[in-house]
């Protein structure tokens, strides 16, 4: 039994994050109520029986709450979009976790009924997982692709050819059960957040982390140095925005990127260098200047430019990524000097009858082919989708009404 039990803590804990649904002074009698649903003592004796066999560590009866209280948040959110898993697929879904451990479904479904979890509380289990990671493809997948450039970045992470050393804000909010209200309360504020200053006076109000003194800013640090699973989020982002709200032991945390920096391992490294143009007519007149630096006070990324441009020619916008061979000789000049999202504004085109509004991007090593791309696109995907799924999480318990007998 011990040999299966830790089999069975390799291949379900993953999904734990995912879990079942849920209904709980008879087996069947509420424990909780989560908006019109409950949680039954029998989901919740048998959850606790069920964390037993994983070997989970720590206070299993308040874990095992927990979790089935978002489980039954999950359903509840699956059911306004009519999700749910056929027979088929749960058995599907449970062969596949079976065959991990080198046993068929209806084995693994024998070994947990022997140490006293039923097999419909593992069907539920995997049931909601399912429709869970469903639900959350459907509704943040679009929003979780990356691009080639974040992919460069994060090969240069994960294959030592270069470094990436990031300056980041913090804030840490408490999730111990005296604080759950006020940081539900919290949440949908810090989403609103558009600047560095936003972000930094919220850190001094709010923030439990001794960062809070400094309006949670963070000094340099590698990316290396980061915890994995935060850091494939932070290589996402660009300069000034914000992680969806990551969950950690007694805590929510968010990420404010302020700067990064990519340090090749040689000087002979060479760049992609992504930069974008921004054709204003006047040239360098006085009306030209000023729209110039309209547009640098609404702006923080070269994505930005877009909204600028939305409704315009297209053709007064460009952005490109180039190798810096081929970047042509005065813009590389303007950009050798610059940070990513930096501006200059001393080119001009058309015999100076076009200024040109220049911004850096960012810069990415070029790593060659023989890394596998897919595999790392992949990968910051799937980091993107579990950082969506903590926060609509978070989202559904604040806008929930959960009480207890």
């Amino acid at each position: 039994m011990k040999r299966f039990s830790r089999a069975l803590l390799l291949i379900l804990s993953p999904l734990l994050a995912f879990a079942a649904p849920a209904a709980a002074q008879s087996p069947f009698s509420p424990v909780a109520y989560v908006n019109d649903g409950v949680v039954t003592r029998f989901e919740l004796e048998q959850r606790i029986r069920f964390l037993e066999v994983l070997g989970t560590p720590g206070d299993l009866r308040e874990e095992a709450l927990e979790r089935l209280i978002e489980d039954r948040l999950q359903s509840q959110a699956a059911a306004q979009f009519n999700l749910s898993a056929s027979d088929e697929e749960i058995a599907r879904g449970i062969d596949e976790f079976a065959s991990r451990a080198n046993l068929t479904g209806e084995q693994f479904l024998a070994e947990l009924s022997k140490a006293g979890v039923a097999p419909q509380t593992v069907r539920d289990f995997v049931a909601s997982g399912l429709v869970w990671r469903e639900l959350i493809r459907g509704l943040f997948g679009p929003r979780s692709q990356v691009t080639e450039a974040e992919i460069d970045r994060a090969l240069a992470y994960s294959t030592g050819g270069g470094g990436v050393r990031v300056l980041l804000s913090e804030i840490v909010l408490p999730t111990a059960p005296e604080f759950q209200e006020r940081t539900a309360a919290i949440l949908p504020q810090l989403r609103q957040i558009r600047s560095v200053s936003e972000f930094s006076a919220a850190a001094s109000q709010y923030s439990v982390a001794p960062s809070r003194a400094n309006g949670g800013r963070l000094d340099w640090r590698s990316i290396s140095s980061l915890p994995p699973q935060i850091a494939p989020q932070i290589l996402a982002l660009r300069p000034g925005e914000i992680t969806d709200p990551i969950q950690v032991p007694n805590a929510i945390v968010l990420f404010q990127l302020r700067d990064k920096q990519e340090v090749s391992a040689s000087a002979a490294q060479k760049f992609t260098v992504e930069f974008a143009q921004y054709f204003i007519a006047g040239g360098r007149s006085e009306e030209g200047l000023r729209q110039a630096a309209r547009i640098r006070e609404e702006v923080d990324t070269c994505d930005d430019l877009y909204g600028v441009n939305k409704g315009k020619a297209p053709e007064a916008l460009r952005i490109e990524a180039l190798p810096e061979a081929e970047v042509p000789a005065d813009i590389r000049r303007e950009l050798d000097d610059m940070d990513p999202g930096e501006v200059s504004t001393a080119l001009t085109r058309n015999n100076g009858q076009t200024l040109v509004f220049l911004m850096l991007c960012g810069r990415t090593p070029e790593l060659g082919d023989e890394v596998n791309r897919a595999d790392i696109r992949r990968e910051l995907v799937n980091a993107r989708l579990v950082s969506y799924a903590a926060s609509y999480i978070a989202q559904l318990r604040s806008d929930a009404v959960i009480r207890f007998p």
